[in-house]
């Protein structure tokens, strides 16, 4: 992993030795500086004691400085993604354009065909890690490697594109006001498909959808890796066993009865979970496999009408160890989100997922509370994000459109109900499902 001293270097040859002739119009375009890299070659692919690139303060500088310090989420503009895939990867982009993100930034990079590399990807993604989550390089690597492991397994994960000196990753510093900001940089190739937000879900995609989630946590029990304690994130916010963690951001909801609903259901979880954990399965979690990081395509039949397949998976900055009934509970949550007939949503997922991994007694107990758990992570933190980050206020939104209304219907309703319109609908799977 790249280390860094930051000590300005000024050299009048500066362009020519970094980035070459074509990066050195580049870099005059965009008046980069550079720092100097004491330990590896620099991004930029040169060797031994070299700067690495460093863009301007005034360009990447942005917001408050409650802001920066919260979140610190990357600004680069689509030419300065250009010029990172181009000067770290040895890519030429012919377009790219920005994707949605929650605290990082992604790029939809294309690259022009070229006559000796008919069959490999044009298409890419550019993923800019926010600077708390780039102090983790040992987790992001793991991260990548367990994309790979997928990947090699049969799972529709992205390919890790390798950086000209031959990394997975790779860390840029910036100037930003008075500070310098870290950030790790990857490149992944663009997954075909749209999101399943965008569709209305089957029962029968519902119930393969279970099915992924088991088969990915189950899978991952064979992944092995020197650094894979990194993923015992013990304060990591999205974890569902961190859910007494909200407390100190329900400010952000104000006092009304969704903040109500949500101390409720965090002392119902301090209450009746937290002596459970020792009871629940252990697992590696994917911990974000929502309505937005599943892809899917259609195939038609003259028989029948749009069958859907998955054919993506996305976003595994979340992965934590987890427990099985953990994923199965962020799933259905998320399921839930676009749902007209949200209460119906679990049983299908449910079914899939104990096709694979049967839930145990306790486990199943506490699905309910997991589910509404989740709900409470999604709505709090979304809020929280919003007051830092106001101009990205509708991707952040995504889950409170319908989110509080399904977490009041469910708690209106209660456990038992719940439980019950779940329970019953996995068990009709039991007879006329081909697994």
């Amino acid at each position: 992993m790249l280390s860094v001293i930051y000590n300005l270097v000024c050299r009048k040859d500066w362009h020519k030795t970094i980035l070459g002739k074509e990066g050195g119009e580049i870099a005059r375009t965009l008046n980069i500086w550079f720092l100097k890299d004491v330990q590896k070659p620099c991004i930029a692919g040169c060797s031994g004691n070299r700067p690495v690139c460093l863009f301007p303060l005034d360009i990447m500088s942005s917001g408050d400085d409650q802001q920066s310090r919260a979140f610190a989420k990357p600004t680069f503009s689509e030419v300065q993604a250009s010029a990172l895939v181009e000067s770290v990867f040895g890519l030429k982009v012919s377009k790219i354009q920005p994707l949605p993100s929650y605290d990082d930034q992604n790029f939809h990079v294309c690259i022009p065909r070229t006559e000796d590399a008919t069959d490999g990807p044009t298409e890419y993604v550019l993923k800019i890690n926010n600077t708390e989550a780039s102090k983790t390089p040992d987790l992001i690597e793991v991260q990548s490697h367990i994309i790979m492991f997928l990947r090699a397994a049969g799972f529709p994960t992205a390919s890790v594109c390798r950086t000209k000196g031959d990394d997975i990753t790779s860390l840029v510093s910036v100037g930003s006001g008075s500070e310098i900001k870290s950030y790790l940089v990857r490149l992944l190739t663009y997954l075909p498909g749209r999101p399943i937000a965008e569709i209305p879900i089957s029962p029968q995609l519902l119930y393969e959808i279970g099915r992924l989630a088991a088969k990915l946590d189950k899978t991952l029990e064979k992944f092995h890796h020197p650094k894979l304690s990194s993923l015992h994130r013990e304060n990591f916010i999205w974890n569902l066993k961190n859910v007494p963690l909200l407390e100190k951001y329900l400010y952000a909801l104000g006092q009304n009865q969704n903040r109500e609903i949500v101390e409720q259901v965090i002392q119902l979880f301090k209450d009746e979970i937290m002596s459970k954990l020792s009871h629940f399965r252990e697992c590696i979690n994917h911990g974000d496999l929502n309505d937005h990081n599943i892809l899917i395509e259609s195939s038609k039949s003259a028989f029948r009408d749009d069958v859907y397949q998955v054919s993506g998976i996305l976003d595994f900055d979340d992965m934590s160890y987890g427990y099985y009934v953990f994923e199965l509970a962020i799933t259905i949550m998320y399921m839930m989100i676009e749902s007209k007939n949200p209460l119906q949503v679990g049983g299908h997922v449910l079914a899939g997922f104990e096709s694979i991994i049967p839930l145990t007694t306790v486990e199943r107990g506490a699905l309910f509370l997991l589910v509404c758990s989740r709900f409470c992570q999604s709505l709090v933190m979304a809020a929280y994000s919003c007051q830092l980050h106001p101009e990205n206020k509708e991707y952040l939104m995504v889950t409170a459109k319908t989110g509080w209304k399904h977490l009041q219907q469910m708690f209106d309703m209660g456990q038992k109900a719940v439980e019950e319109i779940w329970f019953d609908t996995a068990k009709s799977y039991e007879s006329g499902i081909s697994m």
